[in-house]
This record gives structure tokens, C-alpha cells and sequence, in this order.
């Protein structure tokens, strides 16, 4: 089967069509199946500094101010409040790979649609929503603003930006997210995560933010023909390569894919990052109900 790619050049008119069918999509998930389960996993999870007040026994003593203590020749204890909002940040690759897909659906529609149900999701709950799109370097940074004409701006970016770049650079994306951001933030990192040596950046941003992975994929990026003589295009580079399809060949670079997807799913686990894998061939809303759902029985 012929991998789709996207198309350059697309008329304003059509990208118009295309937000506004993502937002229509996207805006009716959130109000029937995605706003309870974004408000019950993230809402309250933050705490931010209200005021000290003097000790009173059975104050937990971790939250003692040492500082004001000492000053002051009493006890007492910071007070905090639930935060009155949170930040969320759209880290989303947007590298020649992600123009591939095999069937009607390309992982950048995916990864489009993903963003928009996000940001719909955290300006519902009254939240800051921000963007990063990066390729082998940042291509575009949005501030996390409140506001649906905000909301409407990134949806536009997720579906319209053009990359200058067409490889994968996951680590300098990310330090500069944490050179920009001096809060801590929920940062959705949206990737093929068709790179390697990321993993120091990861452990950073995963300590400073709550970090999740939505690994993007296609059915064929882990199978090929088992017969046949096929051409394969590298995206990122345009390399073109034909190769002879055997039984062998195939369930050798089966089994590559398998040991990549363990490898990268361990480099999540020992970081604290959450991982959530969608594909092209299938609804991206049950991983992400499944997500939020196992995020909800941690908390309780």
C-alpha cells in the first residue's frame, strides 16, 4: 500500500476547513467524554503558597518554615491551596516522518487532532494552554494564555505549520521548554520518537514538569511485505532505498521495531513518564480514555 503524504501548499480555504472540522470533533469529545476525566486527573494536583500560620499539633512537620520560625521564636507552618489553575504545555513534533501514513490518516492528523482535544480540554477547565512545535530544531513557541481565540490559534499551527526542518530532535526541544517555562507545567511531548540521545533532556523536564508521552505510530513502521520488491523513502532525509521482501526480512525488522518500542518504553518508566500509544489505524480516544482513567486511580 502507498504511504500518503502531506501536502505542501494547501489553500487557505481548505485549512480553514480542516480547523474547523478538527475543532467540531474535538470540542464535542471533550464535552462528552473527555472533560470529567482532564478535570478529575489533573485539577487539584498542583498546590501553590498561600500564607504561614503559627503550629497547631497534628500540623504535619514537613511543612514547618524553619525561616520564620527562627525569626519570629515560634512555630509555624506554610498553609498552601490548591492551585487556581494550571499550565499545559504541547510539545508536538512536526518532522518529515510525521507526514506518513499508510492508510487515510497521517500521524500529523493525529497528532493535530490529539493537540486540539488537549488544548479544547485545558481551556474548558480554565487553564493555560501553550505550544511547541519542533522538528531538528524549534520551529514555533506559543506562551500558555487562556482564551479561546488562543485555543483557535493553536489549532490552526497544530494543522498549518510549515516545518523548515525535516528531522528529529527530541532534546533540544525539550531544553528549551525548560529554559522558557519557570513553572512547573503538564507538558504533553507528542512524537514518532524516531530519534536517540534524548533521554538526559527527558529526566530534566520529567523532574521540573508532569510529563506525558503520546507516541504516535503506523502499522508500517513495524511491518513490511513479506514478498515483493517494495521502495521505501526515509522522510526526514528523502532517501530512497528498494528492497527484495522476504519471510526473513520481515520478521527481522519486526523484531528491531519490537526491541525499539521496549527500549524507548523503559527510558519512560525509569524517568516517571507516563506513556500513551496511539496509532493511525485506530481511535486515538480509547488509549487516552485509558490514560486518563489509570492516571485517576493513582490520585485517589
Amino acid at each position: 500500500m502507498t504511504p500518503q503524504v502531506a501536502r505542501r501548499g494547501v489553500a487557505p480555504a481548505e485549512i480553514l476547513k480542516k480547523v474547523r472540522r478538527i475543532e467540531i470533533v474535538t470540542r464535542s469529545l471533550v464535552q462528552n467524554v473527555f472533560s470529567g476525566e482532564y478535570k478529575s486527573v489533573f485539577k487539584g494536583r498542583g498546590m501553590e503558597f498561600d500564607e504561614v500560620r503559627e503550629y497547631m499539633p497534628g500540623d504535619d512537620v514537613r511543612a514547618i518554615d524553619w525561616n520564620v520560625s527562627a525569626r519570629m521564636n515560634h512555630l509555624f507552618v506554610k498553609r498552601f491551596v490548591e492551585e487556581r489553575e494550571l499550565t499545559v504545555i504541547l510539545v508536538v513534533d512536526v518532522s518529515g516522518s510525521s507526514e506518513f501514513g499508510t492508510r487515510k490518516v497521517l500521524k500529523s492528523d493525529v497528532q493535530a487532532e490529539i493537540g486540539a482535544l488537549i488544548a479544547f480540554s485545558a481551556h474548558k477547565n480554565n487553564d493555560k494552554v501553550g505550544l511547541l512545535l519542533f522538528t531538528d530544531r524549534v520551529e514555533r513557541f506559543i506562551p500558555p494564555k487562556k482564551g479561546l481565540r488562543h485555543v483557535l490559534r493553536i489549532v490552526r499551527d497544530l494543522v498549518y505549520h510549515e516545518p523548515d526542518g525535516r528531522g528529529t530532535r527530541i532534546g533540544p526541544a525539550l531544553e528549551h521548554l525548560n529554559r522558557v517555562l519557570n513553572r512547573r507545567a503538564i507538558v504533553f511531548l507528542v512524537s514518532d520518537f524516531q530519534d536517540d540521545g534524548f533521554e538526559k533532556a527527558l529526566r530534566v523536564t520529567a523532574r521540573r514538569h508532569d510529563l506525558v508521552a503520546v507516541w504516535t505510530a503506523d502499522r508500517r513502521e513495524r511491518e513490511i511485505p513479506r514478498r515483493g520488491l517494495f521502495r521505501v523513502e526515509d522522510p526526514e532525509t528523502g532517501e530512497e532505498t528498494w528492497i527484495a521482501a522476504s519471510a526473513r526480512r520481515a520478521e527481522a525488522y519486526r523484531a528491531l521495531a519490537e526491541r525499539r518500542r521496549e527500549e524507548l518504553a523503559r527510558t519512560f518508566r525509569a524517568n516517571g513518564v507516563d506513556l500513551v500509544p496511539v496509532s493511525t489505524e485506530s481511535s486515538y480516544t480509547e488509549p487516552l480514555v485509558a490514560f486518563f482513567k489509570k492516571r485517576e486511580r493513582m490520585f485517589r
